[in-house]
């Protein structure tokens, strides 16, 4: 009797301790163009999903190229990918449909400062608007992002007024579309790099800001030596304007989607890793938390630029091989994510450790730990600590990508594994 008291009291507990926890499944629009061309797969993937624990998926509708997937007066719609033409249907209204009869919540994602895929001289930057794009300081000099072959994103400069209305336009157009849409995950709302952006108009901009004439441009902000930034004079003032810019954007999108659909849940991802995340002008941080106490990139008013009070729902890339705070101090790997100007160390580089440095910073605000599956590939039995360290660390899961998981299907067991001891399932 004692035993089974005991068995009982431990469920009642687990209960507690995850109810309200949500799992978000994403499906990016590209990679996964012609796997879901048809109902039918839609249907069959979003019941296995939800058979497994998860509470929400996340559709791309305007994967990097800048086209949508849904019909629309401001964007092209993207009817061919990768040499395969999709037949004509709704396909964002089909998930919703499929997924609420499942209890599922579906959430649109949009690429918000990308227009192009450089890969194959794609998108909106290429057919239309070349202006759009960002112009890179780099090694080599000044030049558009479009040059920039190893790079994959053709980033937007955030300054363009032209483009912020169309992105605005594109969003308010889609909560109206869709009113039964459950909300917003917006993706690379940021510059692409500590690199971006060198154009005369963010010159002018920054000039304005701090009332001070830029003769040296763009050294005073930095030089490159040995491929590594050396700060000049106004860096610290460029890391705040930039992040001031991305600060503003965020709240005029929230402004104007929720004008248009008041009941909509407007949120985004980013990258986890906060010490180095101002090289794209982000601060994903609660306003209450003051960054140059811990940092030496940071001005006294850097702060102001923290955004997560504008958000509904924040999900955000643990994106790392180390799963616990043991496995990082042991290792000691070296982390560079795609926005890192350099190999980044610490204790931070785990999703333990990530999850525990996020509190203080967001402030008490729920978090979504990411986990990105084919990082995973070569050490598959990561996989199920990983889904399940996000769910007891942080407040629910985010999994990206589907993509990965149909091209690997024995690993659909490492994340169900994982889910039931996570406790999202029994």
């Amino acid at each position: 009797m004692k035993r089974l008291l005991a068995i009982a009291l431990v469920m009642a507990l687990a209960t507690q301790l995850y109810a309200g926890k949500r799992a978000l499944m994403w499906f990016d629009g590209e990679a996964n163009f012609r796997r879901f061309s048809n109902t039918d797969s839609i249907d069959y993937y979003l019941n296995k999903v939800h058979d497994i624990g998860f509470t929400d998926v996340v559709i791309d509708v305007r994967p990097i190229t800048g086209e949508v997937l849904f019909d629309s007066k401001y964007a092209p719609r993207m009817r061919e990918w990768n040499g395969y033409r999709r037949k004509d249907f709704d396909y964002l209204g089909h998930f919703l449909t499929s997924a609420h009869r499942l209890g599922m919540k579906v959430h649109a994602s949009l690429n918000v400062f990308v227009a192009g895929h450089n890969y194959f001289d794609r998108g909106q930057i290429y057919t239309f608007h070349p202006d759009w794009a960002s112009v890179v300081y780099t090694p080599h000099g000044l030049m558009p992002i479009t040059r920039q072959k190893q790079k994959y994103s053709a980033m937007v400069n955030p300054l363009n007024k032209e483009f912020r209305s169309h992105i605005l336009h594109v969003l308010c157009e889609l909560v109206e579309k869709y009113p039964m849409l459950d909300g917003l995950i917006l993706d690379r709302v940021r510059y692409d790099g500590i690199e971006a952006d060198f154009s005369t108009l963010s010159k002018s901009a920054f000039e304005k800001y701090t009332g001070k004439k830029i003769v040296k441009w763009p050294q005073d902000i930095f030089k490159w030596k040995d491929g590594k930034v050396v700060r000049g004079k106004y860096f610290k003032e460029w890391i705040e304007w930039r992040a001031r810019v991305i600060r503003d954007f965020m709240a005029e999108m929230r402004e104007k989607v929720k004008e248009a659909n008041p009941k909509i849940s407007f949120g985004t991802y980013t990258g986890a890793w906060y010490p180095s995340y101002y090289e794209v002008g982000v601060n994903f941080a609660s306003n209450t938390y003051d960054p140059c106490k811990d940092y030496d990139w940071a001005t006294k008013d850097y702060r102001k630029t923290g955004y997560m009070e504008l958000l509904d729902l924040y999900t955000t890339g643990n994106y790392y091989t180390d799963i616990t705070l043991a496995d990082a101090q042991k290792n000691r790997s070296g982390v560079k994510n795609e926005t890192d100007s350099e190999t980044q160390y610490g204790s931070w580089y785990s999703v333990e450790g990530s999850c525990e440095h996020l509190r203080p910073i967001l402030g008490g605000h729920p978090f979504y730990g990411g986990m990105l599956v084919d990082q995973l590939y070569g050490e598959p039995e990561k996989i199920h600590e990983a889904v399940e360290m996000n769910l007891k660390k942080s407040d629910g899961l985010m999994v990206f990508d589907i993509c990965h998981l149909i091209a690997r299907p024995e690993l659909w067991a490492e994340i169900e594994r994982g889910m039931r001891s996570g406790g999202m399932i029994r």
